[in-house]
């Protein structure tokens, strides 16, 4: 039976392969039975779910990977959220180590921030906690009605270099643009390592992004001082007035600062997706000395030809956590390496249910890291 006698239960949202080893992994540590439910697609590719036992007044944690069908994993997390929510379940806590659409987290253009969307969606389905790990910006937690814990993966990532990278003393911790410094500084503080930033034309931060407030939208009954009709494009400020245009950014030629010759080169960051920007650090760094080049990151989502430009690329080897199911990229690539982290959600899992602090979890976190 999956009631013990804490009297709190495990679900996994899907039931593809990655997920169920995650589930499984958490609920092994905690010494209790994972759920029974069954989550299908109907022959229309509607998502269907069915929670086979009794929850009623118990507190329940889904855990619900992304894999690459983002959109159908959050309407597997919903409905199961919405099912055990009508089958008076006491609390519902969604376990989501990568949490999807948190790079739509700033409004671009006329577009929409979808994160907070999203945590409208599963607020409304009945969630009323959510683990993850390594949000894309801090500030996302902000979007929620509900508390959100957000744990780190660094402990494991910097565990992993110190067992696993040979003469990690001679490495040096590389930020691929100055947006990711604070996490590569964080790195390379509590390894003792020196520190590198790139910096260039072909970096391209999301801050450099256009969000369209320089493009207001085209009034066409327009009027002049004049009170004469001016066409959309000949709009003019308030007369007397002169208001000063933004310079356009000009990025400089790419540079690293830092000197990597003769070291290894370990590149940080939170998401690997598209890896364009990391193969052209990575042959950067071999041009500037480096004889080695890793990359660490969180959530290895590993998008399209992401295995084949890894596996072609000066990098020596891509390192990521199991918040993200990446076992066919593995096949792929065997430049890839997976470190697990079930042990921390499982205990984040342990404590939420027995009421003790979390602040074990985050010793020796500070604000920026």
């Amino acid at each position: 039976m999956n009631v013990a006698k804490s009297g709190y239960r495990v679900f996994s949202a899907n039931s593809t392969p990655a997920c169920i080893e995650l589930s499984k992994r958490i609920t092994e540590r905690l010494g209790v039975e994972l759920g029974k439910s069954v989550v299908y697609q109907e022959s229309n590719r509607e998502t269907r779910v069915e929670i086979k036992e009794s929850v009623r007044g118990q507190t329940i944690f889904i855990i619900q990977t992304i894999p690459r069908d983002v959109n159908t994993a959050i309407m597997e997390l919903l409905i199961m959220a919405y099912a055990l929510k009508t089958s008076c379940a006491k609390n519902i806590i969604g376990v989501i180590p990568y949490f999807p659409y948190s790079k739509q987290c700033k409004m671009r253009k006329r577009g929409s921030i979808v994160c907070k969307l999203l945590a409208s969606m599963l607020a409304k389905a009945g969630l009323t906690h959510i683990i993850t790990m390594d949000l894309h910006q801090k500030e996302i937690q902000g979007f929620f009605t509900f508390p959100v814990d957000n744990l780190r993966a660094s402990p494991f990532l910097l565990q992993y270099i110190q067992e696993e990278v040979p003469d990690y003393r001679n490495a040096i911790i590389v930020a691929k643009s100055p947006s990711a410094a604070k996490r590569a500084q964080s790195y390379a503080e509590r390894l003792r390592l020196g520190l590198a930033v790139m910096h260039g034309e072909a970096q391209c931060s999301e801050s450099d992004m256009a969000d369209g407030r320089h493009s207001p939208p085209c009034v066409r009954n327009t009027f002049g001082h004049s009170g004469l009709e001016l066409p959309c494009k000949q709009q003019v400020p308030f007369p007397g007035i002169e208001l000063p245009i933004m310079m356009a950014k000009e990025k400089p030629p790419i540079t690293v600062v830092g000197d990597v010759g003769g070291r290894i080169a370990i590149i940080v960051d939170d998401i690997i997706d598209d890896v364009e920007d990391f193969v052209a650090a990575a042959e950067i760094l071999k041009e500037r000395g480096a004889y080695k080049i890793y990359i660490m990151a969180t959530h290895g989502l590993l998008s399209a030809d992401a295995p084949r430009l890894i596996e072609e690329s000066a990098i020596d080897e891509v390192v990521v956590t199991n918040t993200v199911p990446h076992e066919v990229q593995k096949l792929q690539c065997p430049k890839i390496k997976t470190v697990d982290v079930s042990m921390i959600l499982a205990e984040a899992i342990r404590r939420i249910h027995n009421g003790e602090s979390m602040a074990y979890l985050f010793r020796n976190i500070t604000v920026d890291d």
